[in-house]
This record gives C-alpha cells, sequence and structure tokens, in this order.
C-alpha cells in the first residue's frame, strides 16, 4: 500500500506543527509517520548576505523550492527514501546538513503553502487548513521568531507588516478552499482533530 500523505496548510504560527505532531504521537504504536515541514524547503540563499536574507519574502510560494518538494514526495509516495534539505533559520539559508528520509506509511507535510500548489495538493490524500485568529497567530511568531529565530521585536514587526500579513490575504487564506477539513484555533480544537484521526484511521485500515 502506498504511504498516506497528508497537507496541512494555515497562516503563520497558526498551529499546524502541533497538529502534526499530535498525528505523529497517535499513531506512533501502529504506523510509522513522518512530519515533512515545508519550511525546509526555501531556497537556497547563499548568494546573499546576512542582511539581504532578512528582507526576502518568506511569505511567497516564490520563497519555496517547490519541484525538490514535490520530486521528493513522488520519491517517497513509490517507496523511495529521499535526502530532505533542512534549514537554518538564524542564518536564514537552507542548511549543509541533510537527512535520510526512509519510506514510512503515513507523512504529514505541514507549511503556509501545503495547499497554494496544484501540484502539491495531487499528491495528499487529505488536505487540512487550521484557521487560527489573526492576532494570536502574530503573538506566537512574535514570541517564536525572537526567541528561536535570531530576529529582533521590531524585525518581527516589520516583516509581520510588510509581508507575512499581505501574503496570507493573497495566497494562503484563499487556499483554504482547497481543503477537506479545517480546524479553528488549531491544535486546542480536539473534536476537529479526532474527527481527523477517524478519518486518517479509516484510509489506513
Amino acid at each position: 500500500m502506498k504511504p498516506i500523505i497528508i497537507g496541512i496548510a494555515g497562516g503563520s504560527a497558526s498551529g499546524k506543527t502541533s497538529i502534526a505532531k499530535y498525528l505523529k504521537d497517535r499513531f506512533q504504536n501502529t504506523q510509522s509517520v513522518y512530519i515533512i515541514a515545508m519550511d525546509d524547503y526555501y531556497k537556497d540563499q547563499s548568494h546573499l548576505e546576512l542582511e539581504e536574507r532578512y528582507t526576502v519574502n518568506y511569505d511567497h510560494p516564490f520563497a519555496f523550492d517547490m519541484d525538490l518538494l514535490i520530486s521528493d514526495l513522488k520519491d517517497l509516495k513509490n517507496g523511495k527514501s529521499i535526502e530532505k534539505p533542512t534549514y537554518d533559520f538564524v542564518l536564514h539559508n537552507r542548511s549543509e546538513v541533510t537527512e535520510c528520509v526512509n519510506p514510512s506509511d503515513v507523512f504529514v507535510i505541514e507549511g503556509l503553502m501545503a495547499l497554494e500548489n496544484e501540484d502539491l495538493r495531487k499528491l495528499l490524500d487529505i488536505k487540512v487548513f487550521v484557521d487560527t485568529d489573526a492576532d494570536h497567530r502574530f503573538i506566537r511568531r512574535l514570541v517564536r521568531d525572537v526567541q528561536k529565530r535570531g530576529r529582533t521585536m521590531e524585525q518581527v514587526i516589520e516583516q509581520y507588516l510588510t509581508t507575512v500579513s499581505p501574503m496570507h490575504q493573497q495566497f494562503i487564506e484563499p487556499s483554504k478552499r482547497h481543503a477537506d477539513i479545517i480546524i479553528p484555533e488549531g491544535a486546542k480544537n480536539l473534536v476537529a482533530i479526532d474527527l481527523l484521526t477517524t478519518k486518517i484511521s479509516s484510509i489506513i485500515n
């Protein structure tokens, strides 16, 4: 049986990763589940200085190496292993380290543009959109980027106003219409997550 591929999209800091980890924990005793973060497929930016990388629009579809992601997913779906890129959020560039990803029963693809690209959507068995209020997402992003990604508060605010919010309205919010399941308020919505796990179980069985 080919692996199940689940796409989880939603705005920045909406709770996509939390739901992906919940699914991994939920099925760890019965199925092998691997989480692929779309952030690892940001394009290499070695040609830019660090200060220039701060100004890149990371919330536009062009920021991602979609061709590589789609190619890797096709290989995984056909039972092949891949060397997945990784991303360094402090240097804002693709890392030299790769991860070997072997075939699994379930792959969870989580990221801003998981439902935006038509070719990517065709590979997904279940399409999920995490719908969280903008003010909650901004606060989570502010804390995360300052504590874990080496940005200042001023940089986070400027990025949110100039790229994050406009790109959300232009690309991410419209992709909601492609979702099979919409989960309001992320991992807090246990009813929706239970419905999602039930659906996954029915497909597996």
